[in-house]
């Protein structure tokens, strides 16, 4: 018997599959699929959320100076004309950052090897390339689902199956995974 579901495709398709629904669910927080993929990604989702409780709270606060480009009313950088040549003024200002120490550093690798990050595209500019936002999936379950669930029993438990029904096509059970 093998030790998982092979959900009728090739390892390559099956892996990109899960990758993308495991995203999905610790972005958004619930996704509407099957429910024998519904129970492989449970497993996958379950390992990342307990990663991200036991190294959530493992990194140093760190002041640091940074040179930013001054601006000026309308969000614009200000320049200045030195030698003929218009150069941007910088500002030197002291920021406080998090420094992952190393064990939090390799669970984030860790996660990333699994999750991808998702573009968020603004409702005003949709259809643009433009103004397109990366975000980070593994940094938010470090930074927003580790603490959240630090609280709770370390058995796992995160995530909840709810039976929807038959999907109309194809009769499959439909279910709803989301996070607790």
């Amino acid at each position: 018997m093998a030790g998982y579901r092979k959900l009728g495709r090739t390892s390559s398709q099956r892996k990109a599959l899960l990758r993308n629904q495991v995203t999905d669910l610790l972005y958004y927080g619930k996704i509407i699929t099957t429910e024998a993929k519904a129970k492989e990604i449970r497993r996958i989702a379950e390992k990342i959320i307990a990663m991200g409780i036991r190294e959530c709270n493992n990194y140093d606060m760190v002041t640091v100076t940074a040179k930013v480009a001054r601006k000026d009313a309308d969000g614009k950088r200000v320049k200045e004309v030195k030698d003929g040549k218009k150069v941007t003024i910088y500002d030197e200002v002291e920021k406080e950052i998090k420094k992952d120490q190393p064990s939090r550093l390799h669970a984030r690798r860790q996660m990333q090897k699994t999750l991808y990050k998702v573009k968020v595209v603004p409702k005003e500019v949709s259809g643009r390339k433009r103004n397109t936002k990366t975000v980070d999936v593994a940094a938010k379950v470090l930074d927003e689902l580790g603490p959240k669930y630090a609280e709770r029993n370390g058995n796992g438990g995160y995530t909840r199956i709810v039976k929807i029904g038959q999907r109309k096509g194809d009769a499959a059970m439909q279910v709803l995974i989301e996070l607790v």
